[in-house]
């Protein structure tokens, strides 16, 4: 975690972890607009808020953990 002007970012895995899927669907949901992807300097890793991940988290569905694919992969809301 790094922690920038008082705002904390995760890395691709950390944030990942914290919503239980793969970095490549992470990247999916950045490519998406789900969330936002933010650049340090000229590296290419990409980091995201924490904030926005745990706003990501609070619009999780119920997951019915006998669903063989990727519980979240398409089933994300938008608040109503």
């Amino acid at each position: 975690m790094i922690n920038i002007e008082g705002v904390e970012y995760l890395t691709a895995a950390e944030a990942a972890g914290m919503l239980g899927v793969k970095v490549t669907t992470l990247y999916s949901y950045a490519s998406r607009g789900r969330i936002q992807s933010y650049r340090r300097g000229i590296k290419r890793e990409r980091f995201y808020r924490r904030d926005e991940i745990e706003a990501l988290l609070k619009m999780r569905p119920a997951v019915d953990l006998s669903d063989e694919r990727d519980p979240l992969s398409d089933r994300w809301t938008s608040p109503s």
